[in-house]
């Protein structure tokens, strides 16, 4: 069965009659009120994204007529789609539905500044590089204090906390703050761990609960309501460059990507927390998994390692099949659409490379669509109509480039002074929203041509390292010192 997660994605339901775009649910319970069919087809199937067009809706009444119509796998997949799913604003882990920075509906703001279009803004307890997810009406964000949070005050490491937070989306109120002690010794401070400190893993939730990786302290479970569910250790191992891949939501698994803690890829019961499988030998792999399943059903996890490109079963935890990749380590996160596997990298041997999924072994001359030398460090890519767009993470360029063949559709300069981009461009309302560490943002028009609708001004003097949530017409964003809602006041 294809999982929801691959679904916003773009892949593919060779098992299906025809095209169902997307699927937006209201209301108590988990019933479907409204589903929408775009298009009837008798060949392969995908289900393509369009945040920025208005849905057409069948009515309540001939909902219930249209599911029953439909063949049982498809009216299967249907179902387990809005019971994963939930709201439609839900931005439920890194990167959004799938990790796919997409937002499936929603206007957010073009332009913003401390004094405008700020719905609101909260002050946060202590610094991270993790991004904020939405689940329902509650924003979730995780923070560190007690230790390498400044330059001028290192702290003690005794005092190493991590912060698990939640908010209510509409008006930024700290519904409840969970506290989690370090299982020390961590990485001792350096510089370099100033610059993304110790809560880099973005939350992951599901309608049961939200899921926190804070590296050798643990994989922890939560309630919606914050009572604990559940830790597990993955490993007790530390890097100086930290450690940063978020979870990923797999069927009844989290996968977890520990190649700081033990260098391995480890999934674990939901339920749980149980392990279930391993997949050891992992090098310089600090990317969050991005999940694809495949024409039969079957998911695969592909993630980017040292020199390679990999595919494992997310059922046994076996390697599959691996290609070529970069020359050096993966930071950037995968994404796919359509059977292809996209991979970023830079620092010496800048690259992205496109592989299309289902091989079997080394499938570089056979699997490999292409590979070019441009890349990004640490931010991760965006793929909108046939388009591959990312940013250098020095901030000097913004890259376009032809999903298909890996052409340079066009290779443009950014605003001077930008700054360094840890953070992932996103794209909303038929919008790229991309943001900079110190030098604000910019909204990018999607397109053959690159143009910048608007530029913005960083909303405060400390970092923001995270990529931004989307809710509806709103964007929630962080930065070291506070949480920021970005909309229309009363939205």
């Amino acid at each position: 069965m294809a999982s929801y997660a691959d679904s916003v994605r773009g892949s593919s339901y060779t098992n299906a009659a025809f095209t169902l775009e997307r699927i937006i649910w209201r209301g108590a319970g988990r019933n479907i009120r409204k589903v929408m069919i775009l298009e009837t087809s008798e060949s392969v199937p995908s289900v393509v994204p369009r945040p920025y067009q208005r849905p057409r809706f069948a009515s309540d009444s001939s909902t219930f007529l249209l599911l029953c119509l439909m063949k049982p796998v498809l009216l299967f997949t249907v179902l387990s789609f809005s019971l994963t799913c939930g709201y439609a604003a839900d931005w439920p882990c890194f990167r959004g539905p799938g990790g796919s920075g997409i937002a499936l509906e929603g206007n957010p703001p073009t332009t913003w500044d401390e004094s405008t279009n700020i719905a609101w803004r909260v002050p946060l307890p202590g610094a991270g590089t993790s991004s904020p997810i939405i689940w329902k009406d509650h924003v979730y964000l995780t923070s560190h204090t007690g230790y390498g949070v400044s330059s001028k005050d290192r702290g003690d490491m005794e005092k190493l906390k991590r912060h698990l937070l939640c908010y209510q989306l509409s008006n930024g109120e700290l519904l409840w703050q969970k506290d989690i002690s370090a299982k020390l010794p961590e990485f001792r401070y350096a510089k370099r761990m100033e610059w993304h400190g110790y809560a880099s893993h973005t939350p992951a939730a599901d309608a049961d609960s939200v899921y926190c990786f804070f590296g050798k302290s643990r994989v922890h479970a939560f309630s919606h309501g914050g009572e604990p569910r559940w830790q597990t250790l993955v490993g007790d191992e530390t890097h100086g460059w930290g450690s940063a891949a978020s979870p990923v939501l797999v069927g009844d698994l989290v996968v977890v990507n520990a190649f700081v803690e033990s260098g391995a890829l480890v999934a674990l019961d939901r339920k749980t927390g149980a392990e279930k499988w391993r997949y050891n030998g992992l090098k310089e792999a600090w990317d969050t998994p991005v999940a694809v399943t495949l024409p039969d059903g079957k998911v695969e996890l592909a993630l980017g390692v040292f020199d390679k490109v990999l595919g494992i079963d997310a059922a046994s935890g076996k390697e599959l099949w691996s290609s070529q990749g970069a020359k050096w380590y993966s930071v950037g996160s995968p994404i796919t659409h359509n059977g292809v596997v996209y991979a970023l990298s830079g620092k010496g041997f800048e690259a992205a490379t496109a592989v299309r999924v289902g091989g079997r072994g080394e499938v570089t001359d056979s699997h490999r669509l292409w590979q070019v030398r441009k890349g990004s460090n640490v931010s991760s890519p965006l793929l909108h109509d046939g388009r591959l767009y990312f940013a250098h993470d020095q901030g000097s360029f913004f890259y376009c480039l032809d999903a298909k063949t890996g052409a340079d559709v066009y290779t443009e300069r950014l605003p001077r002074r930008f700054g360094t981009v840890y953070s992932s461009p996103v794209l909303a309302g038929g919008k790229i929203y991309l943001f900079s560490r110190q030098g604000g943002s910019v909204v990018i028009q999607p397109g053959g041509t690159f143009k910048i609708l608007s530029q913005n001004p960083r909303l405060d003097e400390s970092p923001a390292n995270s990529s931004p949530a989307i809710a509806g017409d709103q964007l929630l964003i962080r930065s070291d010192k506070f949480l920021y809602c970005i909309g229309e006041k009363g939205n």
